[in-house]
């Protein structure tokens, strides 16, 4: 075993060990010291939120925000690691959806559903929700490294009920994967406001050019399957979400197929900006995410799912 992976482990058992005010009080101390430490994560995560809320907000105002932010990123995690300590009755209590008859219906008729997630609030929580609401989930996830860290995080997803299939060095390729449980009525999310190709659709993400994955338009336009935005946020008693859509799809003689994932891939970021502008405190983003300004060089903190490693 590798120390990551130890640590991992250890966390998973401690944090669930301990009374809850004992744990939240320890990581709140972590994300205020990394607030204070302005590590590379915390660096990247404040440059990202000054493009969500743009240079008018004052100094001191922004570093309330940016130390809020902090502590929702380290709430993710505490709440992520005593997750699997919750009975099915408490996942369905713990998280709330705004728009949840929408998914019901859908459910209901068999055909299922693409939702794109941005990375905030606790979309593991919204995960483990659907798989207690007793809808069949089946989801990609980034190949983590080292290789026992991916498969202990593979292990607690599906646990919770979720079917994970790896973003690459799988059996098959994912999008086929995910299309045919489109077909047989399942539920797919997707974390859509960061790419991890580099070969996503470039799109204009608040004051700047991004580029995001192509898998959920391509998904929604390939099987008909209809397509939802979930934005995410924390409110003090547990993680929620809201729920828009379906979102409009272009019609197969509007144009070619890129054509037609660049626009609904645009529709995607564009809410996906609104809910985030509406809760910046709680978008979990220590990556770039722009491509109109420079990389910080070397290797970033994971995007949330990863690595708590911008606490330390």
């Amino acid at each position: 075993m590798t120390p990551v992976e130890f640590a991992y482990l250890a966390g998973w058992r401690l944090v669930r060990a301990l009374p809850r005010p004992v744990a939240a009080a320890a990581f709140r101390a972590a994300a205020d010291r990394a607030y204070r430490r302005r590590g590379r994560g915390t660096t990247r995560l404040a440059g990202n939120l000054r493009r969500v809320v743009g240079p008018e907000l004052p100094t001191d105002e922004f570093e309330q925000l940016l130390r809020r932010a902090m502590r929702s990123y380290a709430r993710y995690w505490l709440e992520m690691f005593r997750l699997s300590s919750l009975s099915r009755a408490q996942i369905r209590q713990h998280f709330r959806l705004d728009g949840a008859d929408l998914l019901a219906a859908e459910m209901t008729t068999g055909r299922g559903a693409v939702v794109a997630l941005p990375h905030a609030g606790n979309w593991d929580a919204a995960g483990a929700w659907v798989a207690a609401m007793d809808w069949p989930i089946a989801t990609v996830m980034e190949r983590l490294k080292p290789e026992g860290v991916y498969e202990r995080f593979l292990a607690f997803r599906r646990r919770l009920g979720m079917e994970i299939l790896p973003t690459h060095g799988g059996e098959r390729a994912p999008f086929d994967v995910l299309a045919e449980r489109l077909g047989a009525g399942y539920l797919v999310p997707l974390l859509a406001d960061r790419d991890l190709s580099a070969r996503g659709i470039e799109v204009r993400f608040f004051d700047g050019r991004a580029r995001m994955p192509a898998g959920p338009a391509l998904l929604a336009i390939r099987t008909g399957a209809p397509l939802y935005v979930a934005n995410m946020w924390y409110e003090p008693d547990g993680p929620r979400g809201r729920l828009v859509g379906p979102l409009p799809v272009p019609d197969p003689d509007s144009g070619p197929l890129v054509d037609r994932v660049r626009i609904l891939t645009q529709a995607i970021a564009d809410e996906l900006a609104a809910g985030i502008a509406a809760h910046p405190e709680d978008w979990h983003m220590l990556q770039r995410v722009w491509i109109d300004e420079p990389s910080a060089g070397g290797s970033e903190t994971p995007a949330g799912p990863s690595t708590p490693a911008g606490l330390v």
